[in-house]
């Protein structure tokens, strides 16, 4: 087995691509998810746009796959916002932003090059609330998303869905914190079977069923391993919420009553169960079999990368390019007995196995809206 490891560019939102890719190869990995927000997006955390998605054009792509060659990197590119649910008007910004992404893709090779696109699906609460609401929101993913993997099937492009809930997505004054649609293996087994195509899959992250008290290795032995293209690398601490329990979220109670109670509540949108972001093999232990986990893995064949993506508290939460470095080199380290062969010089990447990027689209392809699919 020789999987490649990637960074996933979130982390470096400061940095320009050229910058990102210098850390890339001082971190000795092979590859980037290239994070590319709308710059009038209205998420602030983890996001980062290292892409001119408003002037892409075939003379870029080729540059882009010059630079990558050059480099000796693979990459893919992704956007993750709400696109079924939230304030309407950003919603079908947040769709249209995808599909500016797929023609990226489309221009960048597709699949032919294995640049893929990531993105959330979102979750619609006007639905959610109502009875059956779970089953309207797959409804109402399947309105939406028919035409959009219609549209990347078309162009040679597989949309990939990371199951990350965003569980502080909504105000801490809401009950629930499910507020992505493909948060649970049910949910992506039944949008599968909504939309057959095969132009869709996931990026899988065991970071978020840790915390949910299920355990990945069984998940991956229920995937269907044709639709896993990816594996996010992040850790997850899990504590004892013995006050709040483990089913349910933290809720937001008055504060004073709170307190003269003895009772916990959360401090933020991302505080309510009760776990901490981690890098396997940096900072102390995670609440995680991580070679279990990549046992099953190999058993099940996958052969795609590990991305790494860094929201760990003591790397990329301390702002300090030192320590974020240091979480992305400890954790491929932690990574390389598990996925590489021994060598003289140790656990390492066979570099052999580089395979070139190819040239970009013979021809451009104008840029499509909701409307137009519509």
């Amino acid at each position: 087995m020789n999987n490649q490891i990637w960074i996933m560019t979130s982390a470096f939102d400061k940095l320009s691509l050229d910058d990102v890719i210098i850390k890339a190869q001082e971190a000795g990995v092979q590859g980037l998810d290239v994070c590319v927000f709308r710059r009038d997006g209205t998420r602030d955390d983890f996001v980062a746009t290292h892409l001119d998605y408003e002037n892409f054009g075939l003379d870029d792509a080729k540059k882009l796959l010059d630079k990558f060659n050059g480099a000796r990197l693979q990459f893919s590119i992704g956007a993750f916002d709400n696109l079924i649910g939230g304030d309407s008007e950003q919603r079908v910004k947040n769709q249209n932003h995808l599909l500016r992404l797929i023609r990226m893709a489309h221009l960048l090779g597709g699949d032919a090059n294995d640049v893929k696109v990531g993105t959330f699906v979102g979750y619609n609460h006007e639905l959610g609330n109502q009875e059956y609401g779970f089953q309207k929101n797959l409804e109402e993913y399947a309105r939406i998303f028919a035409p959009i993997i219609k549209y990347a099937e078309d162009l040679g492009v597989t949309v990939l869905y990371e199951n990350c809930p965003m569980e502080g997505w909504r105000s801490p004054g809401y009950t629930g914190t499910f507020n992505n649609l493909p948060g649970v293996l049910a949910a992506r087994k039944l949008m599968y079977e909504l939309i057959p195509s095969k132009a869709h899959g996931e990026i899988y992250d065991p970071s978020h069923d840790v915390w949910q008290h299920v355990d990945p290795s069984e998940v991956i032995q229920h995937t269907d391993m044709v639709r896993l293209h990816r594996i996010h690398v992040k850790a997850t601490r899990r504590g004892n919420n013995v006050h709040w329990g483990n089913m349910y979220p933290m809720q937001l109670v008055d504060k004073d009553l709170a307190k003269r109670a003895g009772v916990p509540i959360c401090s933020n949108e991302w505080d309510r169960h009760n776990y901490e972001a981690m890098l396997p093999g940096f900072g102390g232990s995670d609440s995680m079999d991580w070679r279990a986990f990549v046992n099953t893995l190999k058993e099940q064949g996958f052969t795609g990368p590990f991305e790494i993506e860094n929201e760990a508290a003591l790397s990329k939460g301390t702002g300090n390019m030192g320590a974020i470095m240091q979480g992305f080199k400890a954790t491929t380290l932690n990574l390389a007995p598990m996925l590489w062969e021994l060598t003289e010089a140790g656990y390492q990447y066979n570099a052999g196995g580089f395979r070139e990027l190819k040239q970009a689209a013979s021809k451009d392809v104008p840029v499509v809206t909701m409307e137009v699919l519509s």
